[in-house]
């Protein structure tokens, strides 16, 4: 049986004078993802596709140099949903928009890209990776929003909050053979 693992970033570094694409992982962050990249879970990984965002490229090259030295293909499409409309916000005032964004999956919320089109794009993207990656276990390294919405549309559920990742660094596993969800989100490692 061939697995995909959608993979989210851990902690980041959260720096208001950044873009939100261009911040780092924090110390912890990369703590936990080197545990998960040693991980057995990961051992069979042969493939490695990544968002361009800053965050997400940095937790694949921890998971490509663990495995060693898997290439990374990069996809812009994989990046989160587009929140540049507001840039940085305060983490309370980012929780109800983010609740807002969930909620309402066919506005867009203070000129956030809806929810509705980030899942079609995460769709394609997913499907043209089920279909290039070639044999063996595929790791995506991306977001939490477009993690949810994915896995939301691949079982068949609407888009709702209540299947978030709990907190940054999480993953989810899916057959390729039986194009079903082997579990929901997991952390990567404890925090």
């Amino acid at each position: 049986m061939s697995i995909i693992y959608f993979i989210t970033h851990p902690e980041v570094v959260m720096d208001p004078a950044l873009p939100v694409p261009q911040w780092h992982l924090s110390d912890k962050g990369i703590a936990r993802m080197k545990h998960f990249a040693a991980s057995d879970v990961m051992q069979s990984v042969q493939h490695i596709w990544s968002s361009d965002e800053t965050k997400a490229m940095e937790a694949a090259a921890i998971l490509g140099a663990a495995r060693g030295g898997l290439d990374i293909s990069v996809m812009h499409a994989l990046h989160e949903n587009d929140r540049s409309a507001t840039g940085f916000l305060p983490p309370a005032e980012f929780e109800q928009v983010a609740d807002a964004f969930f909620a309402k999956p066919d506005e867009s919320v203070r000129g956030w890209e809806r929810a509705s089109d980030a899942q079609a794009r995460v769709r394609v993207v997913f499907e043209t990776i089920v279909v290039s990656a070639g044999d063996g276990d595929v790791a995506i390294v991306a977001h939490g929003a477009i993690g949810t919405l994915l896995l939301c549309d691949l079982t068949g559920v609407p888009i709702a909050r209540v299947h978030d990742q709990p907190f940054q660094g999480h993953y989810w596993a899916w057959s390729r053979e039986t194009k079903a969800l082997l579990h929901a989100w997991k952390p990567i490692a404890p925090r």
